[in-house]
């Protein structure tokens, strides 16, 4: 079985969340063993999902195969730190040069590699169907997606040069080379790997997908799809105040059109209640499934 990886992004606030679970619960209620991860670090899928789940995977209550976690910027570095020391207390080196150590895999980068790490352990994971990540705002999306490529290179010059990287010395960190080259080739494959922009009907909305988008390319990332959400309803459509809104929400849909011309587009209506808990999520799932792409 390979596992399926369905990545969302876009700016802050257009409903990322709200479509990744949707998306999940989807996968999960067509019998596929489905995990949504967020690594966003204000995660809310606890709040969404309306029950606790961490920095543990998590069975949402209420299903029997769709799965969550929510990846603690601090619990995933000490794990990936701990990883790489692993091997040195093994060998039963003094606390001395195990200190040593440890501070040099203390720099300002290893925050982020540590949650990249994370990440690709979860596109190594063989367990699931389908893996879901609700990514943090794009621009920091974006940096985590470019790790892989600048880090496997780093990693390959310093092993030439001084052996020491921002991360620590290339001797600690080595094997994290063939793991990243794995994850970027996954990345890469289109029949693995679907990249989804969710954006908002407004023009500053569409100029960052567009931004995000020409980024992932330039990375060898395609982008599969875009989720237009929060559209007001025709049916609501009745004041001049939503009159307005609704005709420059309509041009905007025409601009992404004509910007993104081969790529799947869907929409989806703004609802009057947030989208919160499994039956809302099914509810979402039938408009944004059964409808007609816009082109």
């Amino acid at each position: 079985m390979e596992t399926k990886f369905i990545f969302f992004s876009g700016k802050g606030g257009v409903g990322k969340t709200s479509m990744a679970c949707t998306t999940a619960v989807r996968c999960a209620d067509q019998g596929k063993k489905t995990l949504i991860v967020t690594t966003d670090p204000a995660a809310n899928l606890s709040d969404v999902f309306e029950q606790e789940i961490g920095h543990n995977i998590t069975l949402i209550q209420g299903t029997s195969n769709l799965f969550a976690m929510e990846i603690d910027p601090d619990k995933a570095t000490e794990e990936y730190k701990e990883r790489l020391l692993a091997p040195m207390k093994q060998l039963f080196l003094d606390e001395e040069m195990i200190h040593v150590a440890e501070e040099q895999i203390s720099g300002p980068c290893t925050e982020e590699m540590a949650s990249f790490d994370k990440f690709v352990d979860f596109m190594e994971d063989s367990e699931y169907e389908v893996i879901i990540f609700d990514t943090a705002p794009t621009g920091h999306t974006i940096r985590l997606l470019e790790l892989p490529v600048d880090w496997s290179k780093h990693i390959e010059e310093s092993a030439k040069g001084s052996g020491q990287t921002c991360m620590g010395p290339v001797s600690l960190i080595q094997e994290n080379k063939q793991k990243f080259d794995a994850a970027i080739s996954k990345l890469r494959d289109k029949t693995r790997t679907e990249f989804i922009f969710v954006m908002q009907p407004e023009q500053t909305s569409l100029d960052e997908t567009l931004r995000a988008s020409n980024e992932l390319e330039r990375l060898g990332i395609p982008t599969s799809k875009l989720i237009i959400n929060g559209i007001i309803p025709s049916s609501e459509v009745v004041t001049p105040f939503f009159k307005k809104r609704h005709e420059m929400q309509h041009a905007n849909i025409e601009k992404a059109m004509k910007t993104f011309l081969h790529i799947e587009i869907k929409t989806m209506e703004l609802f009057d209640t947030e989208l919160k808990g499994l039956d809302m999520f099914r509810l979402s799932g039938e408009k944004l499934f059964s409808g007609v792409e816009i082109k």
